[in-house]
């Protein structure tokens, strides 16, 4: 039964879209049988929780009616979401292999890994307050956290490096708390915001706690997300291997030069611009200044052969080259009410110059039909 219904949540959207294209211009007459076939292809049905949830090793109160109501609500919004969920599972599966090792390298439970995935669903996402990257870092924080922001570099778009900050707000804000899910919490609300919570209300768990509204579903986002993710059978989901994203293979480049810009230096290792920013979306700028006591390591296509020499960037010789400006020489025919202030500014040089070229001693001694020798430059 389990799963018929399962495979009703993708069949019976697609039913009812073949249905409504079929009969959208039938005559109204038609309309009843229209319904009855509609009623009975297009169907959605109450999702059942499942027998454990837990998040990080602590287990949702199962017995607290609001509780299951709050996991209740989050589980099908994103059980029925079905393209933003199915595109969860893509990314998840390019990105998870690199924040994993982070999460076990620093003591900090797999789990959180869902909380990237609800924070920014695995996108380089700027929130309205400015929270940025795959683990929406403020700017504040991510520098008390050691990472590099400013107008050429945010790492709080690199990924393993903004992992690296935010398992050490995660270890900090639990040993503040001593419980995972308010370390959670605190992520969304800040730690001072939960401590306030937790000594107003005098409870010390976050399923006791009434919050405003989004982090009172945060964690129970959360739980929802991870639950999918690892049953996608169990909701609907259905893919291979073949149809979820991949890292594309890449090593680093150690940079201790100044570049000057990224799409020469591009083209010049053998990869381009496009290639270089998106492997490399912490560099904010088109160039890049590197001091003498410092140095970076870029992200580039595994399979190039970097030159030997790759920050000495030949010239470009396919622009055609420049050519040098020759002057034209003009003849202008003095006409009746010329002078030489009116041939200047028409042929924009000045009255000095007409003299200099003409050999003129005087400005007034012009005569009708005189033929003047105009310079202008080509250009």
């Amino acid at each position: 039964m389990k799963k018929f219904l399962s495979s009703l949540l993708g069949a019976s959207l697609i039913g009812a879209i073949w249905l409504v294209s079929h009969f959208a211009s039938e005559p109204a007459n038609d309309r009843t049988e229209f319904q009855a076939r509609f009623s009975e292809a297009y169907s959605i049905y109450a999702l059942k929780h499942p027998e454990e949830i837990s998040f990080a090793g602590e287990s949702l109160p199962d017995g607290d009616a609001d509780v299951m109501e709050r996991f209740d609500r989050e589980l099908h919004v994103n059980t029925y979401w079905q393209s933003n969920s199915l595109l969860y599972f893509k990314r998840a599966h390019k990105y998870f292999p690199i924040i994993e090792p982070i999460l076990r390298k620093n003591n900090i439970p797999e789990d959180f890994k869902y909380l990237a995935v609800t924070g920014s669903g695995l996108q380089q996402v700027v929130s309205p307050a400015g929270a940025t990257g795959f683990w929406q870092i403020m700017r504040a924080t991510g520098k008390e956290f050691g990472l590099e922001i400013n107008d050429q570099i945010d790492e709080r778009y690199h990924i393993e490096k903004s992992t690296e900050a935010a398992c050490k707000y995660l270890q900090q804000a639990y040993d503040r708390f001593g419980s995972w899910t308010l370390v959670a919490a605190s992520y969304n609300m800040g730690m001072a915001g939960v401590s306030r919570a937790l000594d107003r209300q005098k409870v010390d768990s976050y399923y006791d706690l009434l919050l405003n509204s989004e982090t009172s579903r945060y964690v129970f986002r959360i739980l929802a997300i991870k639950e999918i993710i690892e049953n996608p059978k169990k909701y609907g989901f259905h893919f291979t291997n073949e149809d979820l994203y991949a890292l594309e293979p890449s090593k680093k480049l150690r940079v201790d030069q100044s570049i000057d810009d990224f799409a020469s230096f591009a083209n010049h290792i053998g990869t381009n611009y496009k290639t270089l920013k998106i492997l490399n979306p912490w560099l904010r700028e088109t160039s890049l200044k590197v001091s003498t006591d410092k140095y970076y390591e870029i992200d580039i296509p595994k399979g190039i052969k970097v030159p030997e020499n790759p920050f000495t960037i030949p010239e470009d010789t396919s622009k055609a080259p420049e050519i040098e400006s020759v002057p034209v020489e003009n003849i202008h025919v003095v006409r009746s009410g010329d002078n030489l202030s009116s041939i200047a500014k028409a042929y924009g040089v000045s009255v000095k110059d007409i003299m200099l070229w003409n050999k003129l001693s005087n400005a007034h001694s012009l005569s009708i039909g005189q033929e003047l020798k105009i310079i202008l430059p080509n250009d």
